[in-house]
């Protein structure tokens, strides 16, 4: 009988500890806290950047485990003004007319019309304003572009995807000088300039902070005088458009050891706008990620001497290229893949379910048999969730926000959930499915899914890093 009591003992001891927060924290949590910290590296500012980027929006709501639902049903819901809605309803239904994904498939790239539609109908200067001769669509209105891009060929839509996400133009806007704007922004917006932005390297993808690409500040001559510049060494991996960029936006550590701006001798992780057509910069054979016609490749450079004036910002800005990224990280991340996502999945979804209405087997339509009515009932509510979550992010971000941590929920749900439409899209479309011509409206999509997985943060870092550790 003293054996049980001591038991209940011990366990009613244990339910106050675990069910008083002013009990556990001192006597459990902050001990089990403690032994993490000795056995975790310090974090560096590199990552503590990273931690910190953006705003704190809903997602503060949701992370607190009491979330305030009437809170978000009382934000506004995004629209488009007349102006955005024609080019949607024309430009963007144009473009649309003028690729096949079977087609971009023959030729491994875009139609040369659908490339020269696309710069004179200013498709690249959407986040532009209009004082720099872009289009200065809202983000709501760059996701909607997208969306109905992908629908129809995701060749076109990540070639119009790209130029609008962090890149360039989205860096000149916060943080370049006004010549550098006011020289680059209506080149960029006509097409005349083609951006990519090159952070990944072979040795530095996930932790995109580790990149071993590094410039030495010295002087040098330019244009026929000595100048102030860096000598720059780097070698980047899966650049998109990098083959037909002409203008690179380069990601890389600089160093003064000569001290020749200051004291500082590690200066960080800098921006800088590179012409390809710069002594010494390569561009390499394309990139094919699982048989995507998008423009996809490496490039590098040795002792590639540059102005200092060509860091994004000016001199003043070197060493602080993290933060930009890092700050500038959420809006395109909130908008690129769940809006390209979101296309693939309204295709799949819509050509799906009216492929079980006229396809017979056993003298019925295949959309009668449970079998395939389980399948199309998922497809339809992931396909709700996905086209709601990127609605509601691309509103915020049109609010103002930044919301790095919605962003990676977004972008991760949209990708996962996708991913299952088009598998229950290939089980239900069976031998149609898989077999690739022009009238295969399924298999390019089924093909490039892990593409997205992949990119703008793999989903296996993007759930355990960014929407758990940074969100918590």
């Amino acid at each position: 009988m003293m054996v049980l009591y001591v038991l209940l003992a011990l366990v009613l001891a244990g339910c106050l500890v675990l069910g008083v927060p002013a009990i556990r924290r001192p006597l459990l949590s902050d001990r089990i806290l403690a032994m993490f910290r000795k056995v975790m590296p310090p974090m560096s500012d590199t990552e503590a950047d990273a931690i910190h980027a953006g705003t704190v929006w809903w997602d503060g709501e949701l992370f607190s485990g009491r979330p305030d639902w009437a809170k978000l049903l009382a934000y506004p819901k995004p629209t488009l003004t007349p102006e955005e809605q024609s080019f949607l309803d024309n430009e963007v239904e144009e473009l649309c007319r003028l690729c096949r994904d079977w087609d971009t498939y023959a030729i491994n790239d875009l139609p040369p019309e659908a490339w020269q539609y696309i710069k004179e109908k200013r498709f690249f200067g959407m986040i532009i304003p209009k004082e720099y001769g872009g289009l200065g669509f809202s983000a709501y209105m760059h996701s909607q572009v997208i969306t109905k891009l992908s629908t129809r060929c995701s060749a076109a839509a990540v070639t119009v995807m790209v130029p609008n996400s962090l890149g360039p133009a989205e860096l000149l806007l916060h943080y370049g000088t006004e010549e550098q704007k006011r020289h680059y922004l209506p080149r960029l917006a006509t097409g005349e300039e083609i951006p990519c932005f090159a952070l990944t390297s072979p040795h530095a993808g996930s932790d995109a902070a580790s990149i071993p690409d590094y410039g030495i500040v010295c002087k040098g001559m330019w244009n026929g005088r000595e100048v102030l510049g860096m000598r720059v060494t780097w070698e980047k991996r899966y650049i998109t458009l990098g083959p037909v960029a002409t203008l690179l936006g380069l990601a890389f550590r600089l160093y003064d050891p000569d001290h020749l701006l200051g004291d500082k001798e590690d200066l960080g992780i800098t921006c800088a706008l590179v012409p390809t057509n710069t002594p010494g910069v390569h561009i390499g054979r394309r990139h094919f990620p699982l048989n995507a016609v998008f423009m996809n490749g490496p490039n590098w450079g040795k002792d590639v001497f540059m102005p200092l004036d060509w860091i994004i910002g000016g001199p003043k800005m070197a060493g602080q290229g993290w933060r930009m990224l890092m700050e500038c990280l959420a809006a395109g991340r909130s908008i690129s893949l769940p809006s390209s996502n979101t296309g693939m999945a309204k295709l799949a979804v819509r050509g799906t379910g009216a492929y079980a209405r006229i396809r017979q087997q056993f003298n019925l339509p295949i959309g009668r048999f449970e079998g395939i009515e389980e399948p199309l009932a998922r497809m339809g509510g992931n396909l709700y969730m996905i086209d709601a979550a990127r609605r509601m992010t691309a509103g915020a971000i049109d609010m103002g926000e930044k919301p790095s941590v919605i962003s990676g929920i977004v972008k991760y749900h949209a990708t996962e959930r996708t991913r299952q439409i088009i598998n229950d899209a290939m089980d239900i479309q069976g031998g149609k499915g898989i077999c690739l011509g022009p009238n295969n409206f399924m298999g390019r999509a089924y093909q490039q899914i892990p593409v997205s997985i992949t990119v703008e943060g793999a989903n296996i870092l993007t759930r355990s890093l960014i929407i758990f550790g940074q969100g918590a």
